[in-house]
């Protein structure tokens, strides 16, 4: 736990376990230390928590950069689209950072950037390994509790020893292209500039078992100017006819793949019955 005088090392007190509580990555605790040691305490109470995920545990996230690669590995745009439509659902807002644009032709690293700007987020090109964009990435992170998610070998590790923290980083398998998880827990960091950033590695597999059909659309920020224009009152935007939002698809004012990821997993979600529910 840290406090104004430093880390202290605690353990929760045995009415957590009877009321099943458990302190989790980010939570906001009174502690008090023991007389013998005053580096070791004991947690007693858990304070109210603003938001809270399950996988991993962590809560009282202010905002989540996703992180993807502009190449090696290729982006997974449906797990970014995922990990949005969570953390959006849990009132968290969102950037994307693009890494290794050293790697990628210019016209790639645009097309990435295009998608998310044109959905209403803030996004970040930098090359961790070369530092570059760094500088304008800080201070959107400064005084702020950021989960930093995303894939395995997008550069996480690499952007966070650029933002000024010392940790391990990984490599890319020759045979799979995919990252190797040098994050193993959840880990809270302090930047030197300030804020701090969460390291989450269960971020990077986030299910979206626990929402529902009839929430999508309004999880996908760039549908909002288009909802009460189609024809019908209860249109999914997946098959009706005189759909607005399939017509600003068409007209190039919603990126295809987002509006198809959001087919993909509106279909997905309408399948799952309510007692099936990751709540």
């Amino acid at each position: 736990m840290q406090t104004d005088q430093g880390v202290l090392s605690c353990k929760a007190r045995g009415r957590f376990r009877k009321e099943k509580l458990t302190p989790i990555v980010g939570d906001h605790v009174t502690a008090l230390p023991t007389e013998a040691d005053p580096t070791e305490g004991s947690i007693v109470d858990i304070l109210p928590r603003k938001n809270s995920f399950v996988r991993p545990p962590v809560s009282n996230i202010d905002q989540m950069l996703i992180t993807i690669a502009a190449a090696d590995p290729e982006p997974d745009l449906m797990l970014v689209d995922k990990l949005l439509v969570t953390a959006l659902h849990a009132g968290v807002s969102c950037a994307i950072c693009i890494n290794k644009t050293d790697l990628a032709s210019e016209a790639d690293v645009a097309r990435y950037r295009s998608i998310y700007q044109q959905a209403g987020f803030p996004v970040f090109c930098i090359s961790a390994t070369h530092g570059t964009g760094v500088d304008a990435l800080s201070p959107f992170l400064a005084g702020k509790v950021t989960a930093l998610s995303g894939n395995s070998g997008v550069g996480k590790s690499s952007l966070l020893n650029a933002l000024g923290c010392d940790v391990e980083t990984g490599t890319i398998s020759d045979r799979t292209h995919h990252g190797r998880h040098t994050t193993r827990h959840v880990e809270l960091l302090s930047l030197p500039s300030g804020g701090l950033v969460l390291d989450t590695p269960g971020f990077s597999s986030y299910e979206v078992d626990h929402l529902r059909h009839t929430e999508l659309a309004r999880l996908f920020p760039e549908f909002a100017p288009y909802l009460g224009g189609c024809r019908f009152a209860g249109c999914s935007h997946v098959s009706e006819p005189d759909c607005a939002v399939k017509e600003a698809v068409s007209s190039g004012n919603i990126a295809p793949s987002r509006y198809e990821n959001y087919v993909a997993l509106y279909q997905t979600l309408k399948e799952i019955k309510e007692w099936m529910r990751n709540e």
